[in-house]
């Protein structure tokens, strides 16, 4: 690796390290995808990488091409010592009980998939109520923190995955490239055609919207 890499993998790990001296252990960084979106689920990840433990190229999810994603996904789901799980929550949930709500569930729910209970939480943008474990909320914190940015590309590229399926399904509307947010292509399509059987119904569609 080189210095340079090694140097922002440090100073991506602040908020970690501060977990570690205040005397907690196991420390997961947790984020969403697909709050925006006018079809599908939102979806989340809950992400714990041990101390010392780097990946090199890791950062926010939506400043990374597809492949280096993808890529990064592979090395960091199949690492012995990386512990993950994931929450998803439907879009008929969703149209139940508001965006807010779901992102919390599914947050809640990806916590729950880990394989050993977390004992302190970094939360990408949302002080998430936990019951137990303490919750730290860290505005941009695909950007600042290394477990979060990884949990952000295992949430991305898992939703990804989920949309180009229901692509097969539902084709007309492009779901392998829009992944359900709002594209001018997308829209137009859903006037003349109306919604899918995974379309978020309480969501209105005033203007074009872009991949978080």
């Amino acid at each position: 690796m080189k210095l340079r890499e090694s140097l922002r993998l440090q100073a991506l790990t602040h908020h970690e390290k501060l977990a570690y001296l205040r005397g907690y252990h196991y420390i997961a960084g947790i984020d969403e995808v697909g709050r925006g979106p006018l079809a599908g689920p939102v979806l989340a990840c809950a992400c714990i990488i041990p101390k010392g433990l780097f990946f090199a190229g890791v950062d926010d999810s939506k400043k990374l091409s597809p492949e280096t994603r993808e890529s990064l996904f592979e090395k960091i789901s199949s690492h012995a010592d990386v512990s993950y799980g994931f929450g998803v929550v439907s879009h008929d949930e969703i149209d139940r009980i508001n965006i807010y709500q779901a992102t919390i569930k599914a947050m809640l729910q990806a916590i729950s998939q880990l394989p050993a209970e977390p004992d302190y939480l970094l939360v990408d943008g949302m002080a998430l109520p936990h019951p137990t474990i303490p919750c730290k909320k860290i505005i941009g914190g695909d950007r600042l923190s290394h477990s979060i940015a990884a949990a952000s590309i295992l949430a991305k590229v898992e939703r990804d995955r989920l949309m180009k399926e229901y692509h097969t399904k539902w084709p007309a509307y492009g779901f392998k490239d829009n992944k359900g947010y709002g594209t001018k292509k997308h829209i137009d399509v859903l006037q003349k055609i109306g919604p899918s059987p995974i379309h978020r119904l309480s969501f209105k569609v005033k203007k074009e919207t872009t991949e978080e």
